[in-house]
């Protein structure tokens, strides 16, 4: 699937990814004027989410979320329908550590209105090829419990590896939750850019 929809970045307005080919869904960063539309997608999706996330459900949790996701190392992007930019769903790549490691933490989740229709597995392609090809990280990691069954599926179809099994490894929904681990470089799609990132060693 990676090879089908090279993204396109947009460097008039606000930073959009736009598939080049027949993908449904774009990609743009989280910002302030998201947030009316954002909490009510979390509200309505109480169910489908818990309890495997926990997204911001207040203006204030709203307004810390954002926050966090203003620094270099944390990227907060939407999955939104091409035709209407509604949103669907949302992509976190977190803890972009640089040096030997090149590598970030994906967090996703899809909305309830237009969950289970692929768009969802679309986006999550369009941030792989993000993040190998602007961000130029080697790896991304995700972390999933072993219960969540239909996001070990769509980590699977978009090409990650399993890499081993975890207990206890992250407090959510207020315990400490095992979850498997899954990762995907960019050697194992073929997404190498030309020039590494400058904080890479030369050897």
């Amino acid at each position: 699937m990676l090879g089908t929809v090279p993204p396109v970045i947009e460097n008039d307005g606000p930073q959009a990814v736009r598939p080049d080919g027949p993908c449904r869904v774009t990609l743009r960063p989280l910002a302030g004027h998201d947030q009316d539309e954002f909490l009510d997608l979390v509200g309505v999706s109480a169910d489908l989410h818990r309890p495997w996330v926990s997204p911001p459900s207040t203006p204030r949790e709203f307004r810390t979320y954002l926050t966090r996701y203003e620094q270099p190392d944390e990227e907060s992007l939407l999955v939104c329908l091409g035709g209407t930019g509604a949103i669907a769903g949302m992509v976190n790549i977190n803890s972009i550590i640089r040096g030997r490691f090149q590598s970030g933490s994906l967090a996703y989740a899809a909305f309830a209105p237009t969950a289970g229709q692929g768009y969802m597995s679309e986006g999550l392609d369009l941030v792989v090829r993000h993040a190998f090809e602007r961000l130029r990280l080697h790896r991304l990691e995700a972390q999933i419990q072993p219960e969540n069954h239909a996001s070990l599926k769509l980590i699977e179809r978009i090409g990650f590896r399993y890499e081993g099994y975890s207990p206890d490894f992250l407090f959510i929904d207020g315990a400490w939750r095992d979850h498997e681990r899954w990762a995907i470089t960019n050697t194992m799609t073929g997404i190498v850019p030309a020039e590494p990132h400058p904080t890479q060693p030369e050897r």
